[in-house]
């Protein structure tokens, strides 16, 4: 087997698996292990998998702060899909709070309440797009602008938050690892997430199938505080199979 062929059979394993133990690739291409790590070194520095701990990923399970703009051209299809669902969850007279985000952008684009909705927003996208509709009352949070995802975070609206309650926090998030838990890439607004969700009866996590498996600098919380998850239907099988055995209803949106 040439090397390139090795290292096709290299990725391929990774598409069907999405992580690989390096003496598991060493066994099944019958090459060393020396060999293997040779291979890895090449493709990691090619951009087409991660090295982390023995073992291979086919993906930076590192997630990047990136802007509002470049988030918005991301999987945006997928994003409307699991905005269309989300919206399915509010009931009439309902009180929610929106974090930030672009699926959460998605979901509120995607509201027409039965009868009044009060919602408590972080995103200025979320604010803008429901503000045009006279059956919801907004409050928008206030706090430090967070430039990236043109969303507030600090001790104000946390302050403001201890005085509420609500049926419902819908939460987007930066990174889902079922081991890890959910996180985002900004220490302040996982804060204010964290503080959400004790506000909250209920929380409803959306994220595109492209979060999982992947970890922000933040850790929200752990799998035990989330209720739902509402994803695409490019969720790895493993991946939603354990989010279930964690009694997590998980919805795949379309």
């Amino acid at each position: 087997m040439t090397k390139e062929d090795r290292q096709g059979a290299i990725l391929e394993q990774l598409l069907s698996q999405e992580s690989v133990l390096v003496s598991d690739l060493a066994a099944s291409l019958d090459v060393s292990l020396v060999t293997i790590r040779k291979d890895l070194t090449e493709l990691e520095k090619a951009g087409k998998l991660y090295r982390s701990h023995g073992k291979a990923i086919l993906i930076n399970p590192f997630t990047n702060n990136r802007s509002v703009n470049e988030k918005e051209k991301l999987n945006t299809e997928e994003k409307q899909l699991i905005g269309s669902e989300a919206v399915k969850m509010l009931v009439k007279n309902d009180s929610i709070i929106l974090a930030s985000g672009t699926t959460i952008h998605a979901l509120a684009c995607n509201i027409q309440p039965e009868g009044k909705l009060t919602v408590v927003s972080a995103s200025l996208q979320a604010t803008m797009s429901l503000s045009g509709n006279e059956n919801i009352d907004i409050i928008q949070l206030g706090g430090m602008l967070r430039h990236s995802s043109a969303s507030v975070v600090g001790q104000y609206s946390m302050e403001f938050l201890r005085g509420c309650s609500f049926s419902k926090l819908f939460l987007g998030v930066d990174g889902i690892d079922v081991d890890f838990g959910i996180s985002t890439t900004d220490i302040r607004e996982a804060e204010l997430n964290r503080a959400m969700m004790q506000a909250a009866q209920k929380t409803i996590v959306l994220a595109d199938s492209s979060k999982f498996g992947r970890r922000g600098f933040a850790k929200i919380s752990g799998m035990e505080d989330i209720d739902t998850i509402i994803t695409d239907a490019k969720i790895p099988h493993a991946v939603a199979k354990r989010i279930e055995e964690m009694g997590i209803d998980l919805i795949i949106a379309g």
